[in-house]
């Protein structure tokens, strides 16, 4: 929650004449909202991006115009809209159980870093330096992790769930393991299950 009690307030803190227009707008959602509240916010804008971003692929994955096709990389590998829709419960499973919770429970972390929900609101020039330096940390422990899944016990024991998909559709690049799955899950369950029927004929 802003500590400015009035936009009024928030320009003499700020000491400035007025606000942007994007501080005020901010100023006026946040004003009554807790810091937590606001970061929360992050959790619903991935859960759109992992829904939302893969629609352009998925559209031209269904569509019929034959000139598209030998820009694929598997051209003959086609896949129907039912399977990526399960692709896509999947992925939206490991969201919700996982993602998404990780995501709030690391608003301790956000603040210790000293990301603000307040006003003023960062200068492009911060956007820039800060989404920089997530992006070469990020690529970087992505690099290392993504390499350590491809030895033989991580790719058996989790990385496999996310090479299922050999034909690469844009759901499919969240979907893997919980520890990276639920899906998994399920066919361990399922193969148990088949195990247990047998031993029982």
């Amino acid at each position: 929650m802003p500590p400015h009690g009035s936009i009024q307030e928030a320009e003499a803190a700020l000491d400035r004449s007025s606000l942007t227009f994007a501080e005020t707008v901010w100023f006026n959602y946040s004003a009554t909202k807790s810091d937590y509240f606001l970061y929360c916010h992050t959790t619903i804008f991935v859960f759109f991006i992992f829904t939302l971003a893969p629609i352009p692929l998925v559209l031209l994955e269904l569509s019929p115009s034959a000139g598209l096709g030998r820009y694929k990389i598997q051209p003959r590998v086609h896949l129907s809209l039912s399977e990526m829709f399960r692709c896509y419960k999947d992925v939206m499973w490991i969201f919700f159980s996982v993602v998404g919770p990780l995501q709030l429970l690391s608003y301790p972390a956000v603040k210790m870093v000293g990301i603000r929900m307040g006003l003023p609101l960062p200068s492009g020039w911060e956007i820039f330096l800060q989404l920089f330096v997530y992006f070469m940390i990020e690529d970087y422990t992505h690099y290392w992790f993504h390499r350590f899944l491809h030895c033989k016990w991580g790719y058996e024991k989790i990385h496999h769930v996310h090479h299922e998909y050999a034909a690469p559709i844009g759901f499919a690049a969240s979907y893997a393991h919980w520890a990276e799955g639920y899906r998994h899950y399920k066919k361990l369950l399922a193969k148990t299950k088949e195990e247990q029927s047998k031993k029982t004929q």
